[in-house]
């Protein structure tokens, strides 16, 4: 599972990567005051989403931007992702962000 997430997560900076080179196409809404996402935090998470349950459909995905449990319902492990953590900072250039992901199995986290 460790080395799934490092692929997954990969996978996903390298979007964030090349979003980051060009600052000037991000695409910002605010979800509440001081609280941003862009499409980079959609797209990052599409693809960590997509992947993981391409790889176990008997698994769920809880992510900072979907509102509702992805995959299977009731499963014992569960994703916890943000798939762009820091994205405020994102927004303004300044370069502490990154990939957050974690399994709990359970209920009791196994790897982040």
């Amino acid at each position: 599972m460790l080395e799934l997430a490092i692929t997954v997560a990969r996978r996903a900076a390298a979007i964030i990567s090349a979003a980051a080179a060009n600052p000037a196409a991000l695409q910002v809404r605010a979800k509440k005051p001081d609280d941003y996402v862009t499409q980079v935090d959609l797209a990052s998470e599409q693809t960590i989403v997509s992947a993981l349950l391409a790889a176990h459909p008997d698994h769920a995905v809880r992510s900072e931007e979907s509102a509702q449990l992805l995959g299977a319902p009731g499963a014992d492990h569960v994703w916890i992702i943000d798939p762009l953590d820091g994205t405020t900072n994102f927004i303004h250039g300044y370069p502490a962000y990154a990939v957050s992901m974690a399994l709990a199995v359970r209920g009791r986290v196994e790897i982040g």
